[in-house]
């Protein structure tokens, strides 16, 4: 069983439009709804492959009841925290050449006796499962050390953690040593502070949150790949793709593959290669299935080029 995480949940609202127009009206040619926030993404592309997952969410009102009745639907159970706040309502617009503009809300402060019920509920589903990922922005009334105090729990209950978060929580949290962290190649850059131009950068980087706390790094590269930089090596990975759909969930879904082959390893990258590469293709935030997997476009190997340059630098 694969436990997710995600502090700040969301009911996600996808329209497919012909462009953007500033001042128009904007008419959709289709439209989703689907239960959105990293760790509910990696619950729903872990369900979509078979496999028992359970989704600890923080959820208030006609929203966040919504979001449990849909992924319920979808065969994913629900450990729900009552929270007093309303969960968040997000839109995102996509448009045919694969830009994607989103409007992401705050979403509700929670207090602190929420907060504890969200660590508590979080330990006492910890027993059973073989990882725990934890995805996400923390909402308001969670403080920058609160992932690091989830991983110091998860970890005295004797489970792995992979974590996928960012900037100042990111940081506090490598003290407690995760065991795998999975940044973007932005998120990579902000972590060590300074630019990455070429994939030998980002490595670099990788290795530095492996220094500062990080068993192991799995870093999405957008167009150019992934990375995974552990004890055990470092492999980098790439797939092809025939066009870009939406990228909404894309590094959720790598993250689900990665964990649900195990890990670790080359084989588990190729997995998340192929669960990214899948997802991009998909509309929205639509997880793939088996079936949309591509497994021979995948191609994962210990000979990273380092001198190639980034498609999209991180400045």
């Amino acid at each position: 069983m694969l436990l997710t995480v995600t502090p700040n949940p969301s009911l996600d609202r996808t329209y497919e439009i012909p462009a953007i127009e500033r001042g128009g009206v904007l008419r959709a040619t289709a439209e989703r709804m689907d239960p959105g926030g990293k760790g509910v993404n990696v619950s729903r592309a872990v369900a979509a492959a078979g496999h028992r997952t359970v989704a600890v969410l923080p959820l208030g009102g006609a929203p966040g009841a919504l979001v449990a009745d849909l992924l319920a639907g979808q065969g994913i159970e629900v450990a729900r925290v009552p929270v007093a706040g309303a969960t968040r309502s997000n839109i995102a617009l996509a448009e045919p050449d694969g830009t994607l503009t989103k409007i992401n809300a705050p979403g509700p402060e929670l207090t602190a006796a929420e907060s504890e019920s969200l660590l508590s509920t979080i330990r006492s589903h910890a027993g059973s499962a073989a990882w725990i990922a934890c995805c996400g922005s923390l909402p308001r009334g969670l403080g920058a050390d609160w992932y690091a105090e989830l991983v110091a729990r998860v970890h005295r209950a004797g489970t792995r953690i992979a974590l996928d978060t960012s900037g100042p929580s990111l940081l506090a949290a490598l003290r407690e040593r995760p065991d795998v962290v999975k940044p973007n190649a932005e998120e990579l850059g902000q972590a060590v502070g300074r630019p990455l131009a070429t994939v030998g950068d980002a490595v670099k980087a990788a290795e530095e949150l492996r220094g500062q706390g990080a068993g192991a790094v799995l870093a999405s590269l957008g167009a150019d790949g992934q990375l995974l930089v552990s004890a055990a090596g470092t492999y980098f990975g790439f797939a092809r793709v025939a066009a870009v759909r939406s990228n909404v969930g894309a590094g959720d879904a790598s993250l689900a593959g990665f964990l649900a082959a195990g890990g670790d390893g080359a084989g588990a990258l190729a997995a998340a290669v192929a669960h990214g590469a899948a997802a991009v293709q998909l509309p929205g935030s639509v997880m793939p299935s088996p079936a949309d997997l591509e497994p021979s476009a995948v191609t994962v190997t210990t000979d990273v080029p380092l001198d190639r340059p980034l498609t999209e630098p991180v400045p």
